[in-house]
């Protein structure tokens, strides 16, 4: 039977986590020069178009049908065959089976758009996009059905991830750092300050990522009750503890804490609380955020010294972020799990396996279909293209006129 209240707590969730992907493209595009502010709008905007396209024809049926096995789905739902407005027998009974698929198509939409942090202000528009539709195919519907598919051979090992740290932010923050080092640097990286235009964006992109977070996560109990509260507590907190931690680690280093050092150290804590929120308590919550924060903080830095250019710094923090936050799960777990500190050592080695298979993965597939598509299309802009920015020469616009 259908759950009104469940149904409509999904559907407000996928809300939500919809909204969270025109957040990232302000949260982003502030953090840009102004000349390639659109264009990195349009980096995480155009993943709502294509990936939801993706998702209904083929990529739903790759994650959750059957037929494939343990490393991916089959294509019995190809179009949505066989789901409607009934419950689906495996995965959440309560609510009408368009819900399920929505609510996992706004995770399927912002993980590529999480991507384009790495390669922003340098790749061709037309190259992107050909390469988050190869993406979702070949990593990101591949790696979901591992993880929570009924016959996935991670959901079968055991491994958790209430809500994506490792599908979305793992396999993402990965596919990132991979994706800087194919591409190059930008110019005049390390060279000049290529700094922020407009921080006022990147706070109000955060400000809707948080609110956007609360779908992502307490949504991900596919019902309204006591799992989903704690997952919604458990996540503000983490948000609260990371931004604070990053500020106090930026005052350490430098004596003063800046706007985008918050607004980074929230979305670490966000990041890290997300495949822990709905096995860990308040003591576990605040241990993740406030570790997610000051690890994150000091991971970015790492760019400089090794010279690759996350343009964003998507490795450093959804990357590490998730791969702490998937780590802590198997160490604070004590809601329906038990962590290393209650003697689960066993789901400790399992996170740590589910969070290496992911790293591999991600790696190795992202560098054959960037090295694919630079082959046939090309990856980078011209260097006058570049100077002159992506705003003009790719789409034929600005963000500021006189």
């Amino acid at each position: 039977m259908v759950n009104k209240a469940d149904t409509v707590w999904l559907l407000v969730a996928s809300s939500l986590v919809l909204l969270m992907t025109p957040g990232l493209a302000l949260f982003y595009g502030g953090m840009v020069r102004s000349k390639n502010a659109l264009n990195t709008l349009m980096m995480s905007l155009v993943c709502m178009g294509m990936i939801t396209i993706e998702w209904i024809v083929l990529g739903y049926s790759l994650s959750f049908g059957e037929g494939l096995g343990w490393f991916l789905g089959g294509f019995n739902h190809l179009f949505l065959k066989g789901v409607g407005i009934e419950p689906l027998k495996d995965y959440a009974t309560t609510v009408p089976g368009f819900a399920f698929v929505t609510f996992q198509m706004m995770f399927a939409i912002i993980t590529p758009a999480l991507i384009s942090g790495a390669v922003v202000e340098r790749m061709k528009f037309s190259s992107y996009m050909l390469f988050i539709l190869l993406w979702a195919l070949l990593v990101y519907n591949p790696v979901c059905h591992w993880v929570w598919a009924k016959d996935g051979w991670l959901y079968k090992l055991g491994a958790l991830d209430f809500a994506g740290g490792t599908v979305v932010h793992i396999n993402a923050g990965v596919a990132a750092l991979v994706a800087a080092f194919v591409l190059g640097r930008r110019k005049g990286f390390l060279k000049e300050k290529l700094l922020p235009h407009n921080v006022t964006l990147t706070a109000l992109g955060t400000g809707l990522l948080w609110f956007g977070w609360f779908g992502f996560n307490a949504g991900s109990a596919l019902e309204a009750g006591r799992t989903a509260t704690l997952a919604f507590i458990t996540t503000h907190i983490a948000a609260a503890a990371g931004a604070f931690s990053w500020m106090l680690a930026e005052y350490m280093r430098f004596g003063k804490s800046s706007t985008i050092g918050f607004c980074s150290g929230a979305v670490a804590g966000l990041v890290a609380i997300t495949p822990a929120c709905g096995f860990v308590g308040i003591k576990g919550a605040l241990a993740i955020g406030v570790i997610s924060g000051a690890l994150c903080s000091y991971t970015v830095e790492l760019k400089n010294k090794f010279g690759y250019d996350d343009s964003l710094d998507v490795f450093g923090v959804h990357g590490i972020g998730g791969l702490w936050g998937a780590i802590a799960t198997g160490i604070f777990a004590s809601v329906g799990a038990k962590g290393l500190l209650l003697g689960g050592f066993g789901l400790f080695l399992k996170q740590v396996l589910a969070s290496t298979a992911t790293v591999a993965y991600s790696a190795v597939l992202t560098f054959v279909i960037l090295k694919v598509i630079d082959a046939v299309i090309g990856l980078r802009v011209t260097k006058e293209d570049e100077e002159m920015g992506l705003d003009l020469t790719l789409h034929g616009e600005e963000a500021y006129r006189e």
